[in-house]
């Protein structure tokens, strides 16, 4: 696992150990990346379920300015440090070890908003409809922004509608790529 393009290009990126996570192969995140090249000039990032870390960094590396990484795992918690020391820039990443939900209410607090939000959750678990849903009504999406839903493709995904457009969807294999744009009317 590496850092395909930008800034960080060619760093290698260790992986958690088990399977309590599944890192995103080189090839789905060059191909999820390339898709979202329109969108990668600044803001800020949320990885809400990081594992290693590896889509926020790619995120950085590619142009934007900030990415939050959330994992309430202890070793995807270390891993995701040990990723950003290689990238020689600490300050442009923060780490939060709490579950998903405690870092949504705490950016809701907070009254932050991201420009990127990758999505990822465990593919068991399918949350991502509760946590678009979230995120709308705490306000925590800037307009225009761009949530990136990776998920299996058995998954009950969150459709078009006024709120959020889909822009691109792609399978790989039984992961499916699909691409949300907000639209705060």
């Amino acid at each position: 696992m590496r850092v395909v393009a930008g800034r960080f290009r060619g760093t290698k990126l260790e992986a958690v150990a088990g399977d309590k996570t599944r890192p995103t192969t080189d090839k789905v995140k060059e191909a999820m990346f390339s898709m979202l090249m329109p969108h990668l000039g600044g803001g800020n990032v949320l990885d809400l379920y990081a594992g290693t870390g590896g889509l926020g960094i790619e995120a950085v590396s590619r142009g934007m300015q900030h990415a939050t990484l959330v994992d309430r795992q202890a070793q995807a918690i270390q891993v995701i440090q040990n990723n950003i020391e290689k990238t020689h820039d600490k300050g442009s990443f923060t780490v939060l070890k709490v579950p998903s939900q405690q870092a949504l209410q705490k950016f809701s607090a907070e009254r932050t908003q991201f420009d990127l939000i990758f999505l990822d959750p465990p593919y068991a678990k399918e949350t991502l409809q509760a946590d678009m849903g979230y995120m709308v009504e705490n306000q925590l999406l800037s307009n225009g922004a761009i949530i990136l839903a990776e998920s299996n493709d058995v998954a009950n995904l969150p459709v078009a509608d006024e709120t959020f457009e889909i822009l691109r969807q792609k399978q790989y294999g039984i992961t499916v790529v699909t691409i949300y744009q907000y639209n705060n009317l």
